[in-house]
């Protein structure tokens, strides 16, 4: 069996079991988070995975239309390496938006995206279309690749890195791909959401 169509035969029950461990406190989550602030339970934000846009599947931790006031916060944006936006202490996070993306709860309704084979668990890291376009041009294959839920570039610095070494590293995956490199990012998400999730 390939390594393609074994991979998404782990994808499925990966992501299947994930969903039913999980789904109970997804259910509190939802509550609070309607409780808390107006505006919908999730959201679904433009990636590029596969060569194509999707959308992806969060929970809510931004107030309802914050990514209509993005350009308004530009000059506090962090990242001025390249087209990422980054604010450590965003104003548009909600208080159980601090929470969830404290802990990565709001990236669980990505498993979603895996049982419809637009995530795989392990990939390079998802990316904005404007994202993407500014990618260079020896880069531009990394949008081909399916993205990830989790990745080598996620358990390696995630956002805090380097825009050029995010790349580099995703490129890596894409042609060094097997189990065994799957499993060892896999076991490194799993200690670090346990010891420190904020570094996935």
């Amino acid at each position: 069996m390939s390594y393609r169509i074994l991979k998404r035969i782990i994808d499925v029950l990966g992501a299947s079991a994930a969903i039913l461990i999980f789904l109970p406190f997804a259910l509190f989550i939802a509550v609070a988070i309607k409780l808390d602030s107006p505006g919908p339970i999730f959201v679904k934000l433009e990636r590029i995975s596969n060569g194509k846009k999707i959308s992806v599947y969060k929970f809510r931790s931004m107030i309802d239309g914050a990514h209509q006031i993005k350009t308004t916060l530009a000059y506090l944006n962090e990242r001025k390496d390249g087209p990422f936006f980054k604010i450590k202490n965003d104003p548009r996070l909600t208080r159980i938006g601090k929470i969830i993306r404290k802990f990565r709860l709001d990236e669980f309704p990505q498993f979603i995206n895996v049982l419809k084979n637009e995530l795989s668990l392990v990939g390079p890291r998802p990316h904005e279309p404007e994202e993407v376009a500014a990618f260079p041009e020896n880069s531009q294959h990394i949008a081909d690749a399916k993205a990830g839920v989790t990745g080598l570039s996620q358990v390696n610095g995630a956002s805090g890195l380097p825009f050029l070494k995010e790349l580099e590293l995703d490129d890596y995956y894409i042609k060094n791909q097997s189990f065994g490199l799957d499993f060892k990012i896999f076991l490194k998400t799993l200690v670090i959401l346990f010891t420190d999730p904020t570094g996935v």
